[in-house]
Parts: C-alpha cells; structure tokens; sequence
C-alpha cells in the first residue's frame, strides 16, 4: 500500500548546500527546483538573472515548497560566487566540459559548505561560472543525447551529493 505524506518515516534533514539557478527562466522548471531542493534538504535557493518568473506560474509544480523553502533572487551570480567563495564554500557547477569529471567520483565532504551550480535551460553556465568554479562535474550518459533537463540533472546531482554526505 502507498504511504500517503504523513505517514511516510523518512527522517527530516538539511545539508548545508546551496543550490544557485543562474539564469533558470522557465517557470516550471523553476517550480520544480522549489521542490526538489525540499526533497533533498537543500539550506537555500538563489535565483540569479533578470527576469526570474517567481510567481503563479512556478506554483503549479512548485506544490507550495515555496512557502517554507528559504529562497532569495539576485541579478549577478558571479558576484553571489564570489561572495561565498570568500565564506570558504566548495563551489561546484554542474556542466559537461572538457574538463568536467564524473559526478560520482567527487567526494563530496562535510568540511565545506557548498554551492550547486546550475545552469540555463539551454546554455548551460557561462564559461566566466566555470572558471570561479572549484569543480565542474557531469552526470555520465549512455544514450544518444548530451544533456537532460536541468530539474533531473539537479536532482540526480543532489541525490549523489546528499548520499555521500548522510554516509559521513
């Protein structure tokens, strides 16, 4: 029998990540990361772009997690980069670069905090993201494409992460 959300025991726990949407416009899918981060106890969501549709839109796949999801917008992630760069964060971008590594063979610890890095729907994260990055890491595909949506990317990246993590 499905166990409905009040009786499910998963144990309620926050990671200290920060997961950065840098230019994420679309506004199911910033929904989507609203409750993704929920699912996998993100500390805080930072929007960073203009034009970031927080709002009715988001909501229908948002479920709400946006109500009690600690979230803010700013215009300039590399300025937001920089900032907690300098707060001692493992910053990490989620892209497939030449220099990219497999995420699964990062260890992820718990002596830093860390921000995730993802990008824009269709471009990715700006080679300017990549530089002031610490790591840049991509999922492995097997199939024909090269990419999947940034909602499943993010929460394949965070389900490796927070495994690791709730292992240490």
């Amino acid at each position: 029998m499905q166990l409905s959300h009040e009786q499910n025991n998963f144990k309620k726990q926050q990671f200290p990540i920060i997961l950065l949407c840098d230019n994420v416009t679309n506004a199911p899918n910033i929904g989507s990361l609203f409750r993704i981060a929920d699912a996998f106890g993100v500390e805080e969501l930072i929007f960073c772009g203009e034009h970031i549709p927080i709002g009715r839109r988001m909501t229908k796949t948002s479920r709400s997690t946006e109500n009690y999801m600690k979230y803010r917008v700013e215009s300039d992630a590399l300025s937001v980069v920089e900032e907690f760069k300098n707060l001692n964060y493992l910053i990490v971008s989620l892209e497939i670069s030449e220099q990219s590594l497999p995420l699964h063979q990062f260890n992820f610890k718990l002596d830093k905090p860390i921000i995730l890095i993802v990008g824009h729907e269709n471009f990715g994260i700006s080679e300017l993201m990549l530089k002031a990055s610490n790591a840049v890491l991509h999922i492995n595909m097997y199939g024909h494409n090269s990419s999947m949506n940034v909602v499943q990317a993010t929460g394949i990246a965070l389900y490796e992460i927070t495994n690791q993590l709730s292992r240490k």
